[in-house]
């Protein structure tokens, strides 16, 4: 895995299928993964509304943007961001309860 892309979190943002559809400006990539994205949170009992392709756009957690929804709004990556770390494990927190309430819902 390449660190070049690696979120705060840990995740390998360079292997996400929003980071790849925008990076390769793939809107049959777009399109897929929203449909699929939709499917797993409505299995989960979302009542959020479904995706829709044009949301699929996301340059990686570290990066100015632009950001897919989750990913702007996501608790780790505020947090990194405001303490200035580049990673969560450069964090004295380390394992604090915003990373495991995340990486719940990712595994």
């Amino acid at each position: 895995m390449s660190t070049e892309y690696l979120a705060f979190c840990g995740l390998d943002c360079g292997a996400c299928l929003a980071f790849i559809a925008t990076k390769d400006n793939n809107d049959e990539l777009r399109k897929k993964t929203a449909a699929d994205w939709t499917a797993r949170h409505q299995a989960k009992g979302s009542q959020e509304p479904p995706i829709q392709p044009a949301e699929i756009n996301c340059r990686g957690c570290l990066s100015k943007g632009p950001l897919y929804a989750h990913c702007r709004e996501c608790a780790v990556r505020i947090c990194g961001l405001g303490r200035g770390f580049k990673n969560c494990e450069d964090c004295p927190e380390y394992r604090c309860t915003k990373l495991a309430e995340l990486q719940s819902h990712l595994f």
